[in-house]
């Protein structure tokens, strides 16, 4: 049985960072996939594969934004509660 506190349990900013955390996994695998050839000597993927390394970045910028948010929520709920 679930508890009634835990029904609501997520904070702002908590879909951010594991929606950027799962980018960011996508990512680092399509740069091991993409570099792979480079470094097995064999023929490398065209350029715009490595525009999908470019993910990793684009994930840590969304888990970043993310505990930004949830930073911000929390300085506005401990001022609230002055």
């Amino acid at each position: 049985m679930r508890d009634k506190t835990q029904t609501n349990s997520a904070a702002p900013g908590d879909r951010l960072v594991r929606a950027g955390a799962v980018v960011f996994f996508i990512g680092a695998l399509a740069t091991l996939v993409t570099v792979a050839p480079l470094l097995l000597g064999t023929t490398p993927f065209p350029t715009y594969m490595f525009g999908l390394s470019m993910l990793m970045a684009v994930g840590f910028l969304m888990a970043g934004a993310g505990v930004l948010c949830s930073v911000a929520a929390g300085r506005r709920q401990a001022r609230a509660g002055r």
